[in-house]
């Protein structure tokens, strides 16, 4: 038995897919209050139901959350009040990271092959190694005030490096 704590606005979300999750886990989840889930099972099953769970909270769609159940994709998450401390900062790398019309996100996630969803004041990935380290790399850069162009160029020669 486990308890994930899930930001109360997320747990409707979570509420809706609960019976999919049970069967395709085989665990038993219960909504104890508006921030805590029970989830029992085999340990194994657990803990993936976990991370699946925070993926869900942070907006991950279902299925790139079901990602998480094939043991060569894993979940990152980066909390950036840790990275910033201003709030004004906070906002404006969050707008980098999403460029206009959300080209900058969708433009890792091409090249990288890795999925990402900012949530708030966190960001979170999931994809396999080589994925998240492509992704992980872009984003850094742009979260440390470099520019775009410096982040594509890094971003892909990691890919060429990996393939």
């Amino acid at each position: 038995m486990d308890i994930v704590f899930i930001p109360n606005k997320k747990i409707s979300g979570i509420s809706k897919v609960i019976d999919k999750l049970e069967k395709r886990l085989e665990c038993k989840i219960d909504i104890l209050d508006e921030a805590r889930i029970k989830i029992d099972g085999k340990p194994y099953d657990e803990y993936n139901l976990k991370n699946i769970l925070i993926a869900i909270s942070m907006g991950f769609p279902l299925n790139h959350a079901y990602k998480l159940l094939n043991e060569e994709y894993y979940f990152k998450y980066i909390d950036l009040k840790d990275l910033i401390k201003k709030d004004s900062e906070l906002l404006r790398v969050k707008a980098r990271i999403i460029g206009t019309s959300g080209k900058t996100k969708n433009y890792i996630e091409d090249v990288s092959g890795a999925v990402i969803a900012l949530q708030e004041n966190t960001l979170g990935i999931i994809g396999t190694t080589e994925q998240l380290a492509i992704a992980t790399a872009a984003l850094q850069i742009i979260v440390e005030g470099g520019t775009h162009k410096k982040a594509y160029r890094i971003m892909e020669s990691l890919r060429k490096k990996y393939r």
